[in-house]
């Protein structure tokens, strides 16, 4: 039986990763394959914090258990396939009062049970486009699932969608939760032991700014979340959770996840709409615009459309590369989409190709003494202080700059990727060059 749960949540608190780890500790049934934390449409105007749906199988399992995860002292393991189906009123009736209790004010949790998986493209359509919530309950009532919607019904779409989920990328998570009398207080864990555990094993990803020691693995929200590290590879997480050193958990569990996957990315688009995200090419027509608050824009031309590139604060020196982008540059560029003003937020950057870019070498020289001239004025030409011999404007020596950029793929810091963004390392590429 297939159980999904989304938007128990809130910005003031609670994770639904929390609750479905506290479900699983404290079920009657055996955990059918990995559980799985599935991110949707980062873009949505009203998500909390990273759009995530949680989803498991339950039932009685047969094969060899593996472990995922402890609680209060106690493994929690998997087992690999289904041995047999469990009533699916049952199911709801343990799990619903989960989901009832933990609702957080705003929030609008979606509960669905279903022994079939809802069709795949409606993960495809969670993770890039928009959906309304009639069109997926219709969806789970032709199929027999069971649904429950709390508040507006809302968080059904995530539990659909999520559910809906076939890896064709995939990586894993492992989270680690603290102390409920912790919440809310600051969090305790050495930043050494992160390094160590980061340089020990090179499957796991994102976990520290190595350049300014910033950790990337732990929230600074007040939510349960002690920590979450991710990875490639399921015995290199459980060692690497080994190394940490600091707070100790009250629980923590592993997950299968779609981060670090990219396929909340939409390529070749006949029409681009707002709240999306996209892969696009473009020829950048200007140079970098410097706004406060520390954001940086660079105008495009996309086909026949004019359109802003913004890189903004938190992603630190990757604005960099955008201020080192000229007019004629070819880029590709991934990122969401903004309504007003229509602005693409830029998640990474792939440079295709660097203009010539001509510009004036100095001054010139007084043909009569040869010293330098002197600017007199914004398009006035040039003058010898000596001589008094005046020297029209287009006569300055040109030359070809020297770019400061070359082809490649950029992307911001560690601290500043989205969840779904796929880092380059997952790639197998790194950036040409750094800006620090």
């Amino acid at each position: 039986m297939y159980v999904a749960v989304d938007d128990t949540d809130s910005r003031e608190g609670m994770c639904t990763s929390y609750l479905l780890a506290k479900m699983i500790a404290e079920m009657p049934y055996d955990l059918i394959g990995m559980p799985r934390l599935v991110r949707l449409n980062p873009a949505v105007p009203w998500k909390t914090r990273g759009n995530g749906a949680l989803t498991m199988r339950v039932g009685v399992g047969g094969g060899e258990p593996r472990k995922i995860g402890e609680y209060d002292g106690e493994d929690i393991v998997f087992l690999p396939r289904l041995k047999r189906e469990v009533d699916a009123a049952e199911v709801v009736d343990f799990f619903l009062p989960y989901v009832k209790e933990n609702q957080q004010r705003g929030s609008n949790p979606g509960f669905v049970v279903s022994r079939t998986k809802p069709p795949q493209s409606f993960y495809w359509r969670g993770v890039r486009d928009i959906l309304g919530v009639g069109e997926v309950a219709t969806m789970l009532d032709e199929m027999g699932a069971v649904r429950h919607g709390l508040g507006d019904g809302r968080g059904i779409i995530g539990a659909a969608c999520g559910m809906s989920w076939r890896p064709r990328d995939r990586s894993l998570e492992l989270l680690a939760y603290r102390e409920p009398g912790r919440w809310g207080t600051e969090r305790t864990l050495s930043v050494s032991s992160v390094e160590r555990m980061d340089a020990l094993y090179p499957t796991t990803f994102n976990n520290i700014e190595m350049r300014w020691r910033k950790v990337a693995i732990s929230p600074s929200t007040p939510c349960p979340v002690l920590l979450g590290v991710r990875g490639d590879d399921l015995d290199d997480l459980l060692a690497a959770r080994e190394v940490l050193e600091g707070e100790e958990p009250s629980i923590w569990l592993t997950f299968l996840t779609n981060q670090g996957s990219d396929d909340h990315i939409i390529e070749d688009a006949s029409e681009l709409l707002p709240d999306r995200s996209y892969r696009l090419r473009m020829t950048v027509s200007s140079t970098a615009i410097e706004n406060k608050g520390g954001y940086v824009i660079i105008r495009t031309m996309h086909r026949d459309e004019e359109m802003e590139c913004a890189a903004y604060e938190p992603s630190k020196e990757f604005r960099d590369v955008i201020r080192a982008l000229r007019p004629g540059d070819e880029i590709e560029a991934f990122g969401e989409l903004r309504d007003s003003p229509r602005t693409l937020n830029l998640e990474k950057i792939k440079v295709l190709s660097v203009a010539d870019v001509i510009v004036k070498t100095g001054n010139p020289r007084c043909p009569r003494c040869g010293r330098a001239t002197k600017s007199v004025g914004k398009g006035a030409g040039y003058r010898c202080r000596d001589c008094s011999v005046h020297i029209a404007e287009d006569e300055a020596p040109m030359g070809k700059e020297t770019r400061m950029l070359i082809p490649g793929w950029y992307e911001p810091p560690v601290c500043a990727r989205r969840h779904l963004s796929k880092p380059l390392c997952r790639m197998g590429l790194c950036q040409p060059l750094d800006f620090v």
